[in-house]
């Protein structure tokens, strides 16, 4: 197995494992630290937890444009980020949120 990469499903579960980064452990590490009032953390690496994408609600990012908005989540996932392949955030305001949804 080449560093980080996993060819088989027992070899996904161990690198998940090693990296202990999970959609929920991400969820929460995101919720306590920016105050995100809704985030959904999706593997879509097809389960060998090296590929993340999210969408984050948080007050936080009013008033930021989207690569100010990018930093802040990457700087509360610092450790993780560093841990995993890729990571894909969208991140929206509440009331950009609820906007979105009603569309």
């Amino acid at each position: 197995m080449s560093a980080g990469a996993a060819e088989t499903d027992t070899q996904a579960t161990e690198v998940a494992n090693t990296t202990g980064v999970t959609p929920d452990s991400l969820k929460s590490t995101l919720t306590e630290k920016l105050g995100a009032e809704h985030v959904d953390v999706m593997d879509i690496s097809g389960g060998c937890g090296q590929s993340f994408q999210a969408i984050i609600v948080s007050p936080e990012f009013e008033k930021k444009n989207s690569l100010a908005r990018h930093r802040l989540v990457n700087s509360a996932l610092k450790a993780e980020i560093a841990a995993i392949h890729a990571w894909t955030p969208k991140c929206y305001t509440p009331e950009e949120w609820k906007k979105k949804q009603s569309e």
